[in-house]
This record gives structure tokens, sequence and C-alpha cells, in this order.
């Protein structure tokens, strides 16, 4: 833990190790890595994962609302923007590869995880400051470049054309995700620097309630929940 007050980002991460851990490593990351993730758990996550692109397009909106500098509001304005005019559009693109049609995906109706976990985003941006929603998107934004780093670190990752996932691993290892991960985990640490002890544990109890959604994303995947 940081001394006196000074807090970044790593503190969060420190206070909620087991669950930041079994976020990181959950099975289906595993699985991912070793190329040995069933396809059909796979597909199911992709189709979820559109659907959580939008609701991020949306908190995005909600940041710029939130927004009480220019600066704050260009960084709102320029996330929205990229999933909107890019993201979006590449994992349309991508999803194509596994088969599954922008109709289809149009037609998808929400798992229950997909919905606890953006509803609980927008919620506690709707309730709180633009670094309340911030500190939940955090296991987004900055949790798969992570999850990215731990699989290349991991003996039994398999690359290439070996692995039908590579190119997902390859998306959040890029030099511009892991740019926008060290961006956020910037902006992150310069406000957690001020924040009171009690004021953190309010932003503890952010993070590790979305850690553990995040969690529960990868088991709706492994498991192709409803």
């Amino acid at each position: 833990m940081s001394n006196g007050s000074r807090y970044r980002f790593d503190d969060l991460k420190a206070v909620c190790a087991n669950d930041w851990q079994a976020y990181i490593q959950h099975d289906f990351v595993a699985q991912l890595g070793d190329g040995t993730l069933p396809s059909d758990c796979f597909q199911h996550y992709l189709k979820q994962d559109y659907l959580f692109l939008i609701h991020f397009a949306r908190a995005y909106a909600l940041a710029a609302y939130k927004s009480r500098t220019l600066a704050e509001l260009r960084q709102a304005h320029e996330g929205l923007k990229a999933i909107v005019d890019l993201e979006l559009g590449l994992h349309v693109d991508y999803c194509r590869k596994w088969g599954i049609s922008e109709a289809e995906l149009e037609a998808l109706p929400e798992a229950r995880a997909t919905m606890a976990y953006t509803r609980y985003v927008l919620d506690t941006g709707h309730r709180g400051d633009l670094l309340d929603l911030h500190v939940a998107l955090a296991p987004c934004v900055i949790g798969y470049g992570e999850i990215a780093n731990w699989i290349n670190r991991r003996p039994t990752t398999v690359r290439g054309g070996d692995n039908p996932f590579d190119a997902w691993i390859a998306m959040y290892e890029s030099d511009e995700f892991q740019a926008a991960m060290a961006a956020e985990r910037t902006w992150v640490d310069a406000r957690l620097v001020d924040v009171t002890p009690a004021r953190f544990d309010e932003l503890v109890t952010v993070f590790r309630d979305a850690t553990r959604l995040e969690i529960d994303f990868w088991q709706m995947g492994l498991e192709r929940r409803s």
C-alpha cells in the first residue's frame, strides 16, 4: 500500500489481489492461450462482447457528460469515437471470420452476465463521478492488456497458426492497446494520489465488484450461459 494517502492503481490491485488473479488467470483465458478453448465457448463470448462494446460506448458518452474539463471531454470523445467508428467494425469483421453474421449480432439477447457487468458500470458512473466510472472500467481497459501479457509469459501458450485464438491475443498485446492501457493507468494514478483513505475504500469496492463481474463474464463464455 502507498505511504499515507498517496494511492495508485496498483494499490487497488493489491487490496483485491485474489479477485484480480482469478480474473487475469481465469480458465477461459488459460485455455484461450493454450489454444484448447472450445470454439463454441469463444463464439459465445464474442457475441456477448459485441453487446458489451455497445454499452462501453455508452459509458464513454456518460464520461463526456461527467467531464469537468476540456481535456476530460476530449478524452471521453476519443474513447467513444474509437469504439463507434473503429472497434465495433473490427469486432463485426472478426466475428464474421468465426461464422457469426452482423445480422446475428444485431438480434442477440443479452446474457445475464453481460447485463450485470454493463449495467453496473453505467450505474456506477451515474451515481458517482468520473473517477468512479474509470475505476469500474479499469478491469476491462487495463485488465485485457495484462491478460495478454500473462498469456505470453505462460510456458504452455501456443502462438501463431496452431492457435485459433492467436489474433485475439495479438489485439491486446499490440502497441496500440498497450499504450491505451498505460495511458489509462496514468490517468487513474494521477487522480488516486489525492483521494482520502475513506474515498479509496469506496473505490476499492467499485474495483472489486467490477473485477468479480468480469470473472462472471469469462465464466459465462466458458459455460455458454445465457
